[in-house]
């Protein structure tokens, strides 16, 4: 059960019973919608109770990787590019392919939005821009 909201505890309900984590799950669910701040939210859950063990970077990346969209919806791109910076960081202690997530294409994506934040100013709306998403690679 989720103790966020509760329109966060029913999305973590409808996705228990998988492979991973419904947290976990939950995160992309709300990524891929542009609910970048209820995917940190999401993902928190899950990554609170594992700060300092295996885990810990890897979905602290995850989050900062959703603040860091939270900064860009927000139009505030400095903010952003220190989370983008963060989340790479992170997410680079960890093999090409961690719990079925290609980290060399969210590499990739963080690179592209870090030279969009790099390059905005205070007049530049992302708006007509192609919000990212994010997948898991099937298992094999």
């Amino acid at each position: 059960m989720s103790h966020k909201s509760p329109k966060i505890a029913l999305l973590i309900q409808s996705l228990e019973g998988g492979r991973f984590d419904p947290h976990y799950l939950g995160y992309f669910e709300c990524f891929n919608q542009q609910r970048f701040f209820e995917a940190h939210e999401v993902l928190e859950e899950l990554w609170l109770p594992l700060r300092r063990q295996a885990q810990d970077l890897f979905y602290k990346g995850l989050i900062q990787l959703a603040g860091a969209f939270v900064h860009i919806q927000k139009g505030r791109p400095q903010p952003a590019l220190a989370l983008f910076r963060l989340a790479r960081e992170n997410l680079g202690k960890y093999p090409a392919v961690h719990e079925s997530l290609d980290l060399v294409e969210v590499k990739e994506l963080i690179d592209t939005w870090m030279k969009l934040a790099a390059e905005a100013d205070v007049r530049t709306s992302f708006e007509s821009i192609q919000w990212p998403r994010l997948a898991l690679v099937p298992a094999r």
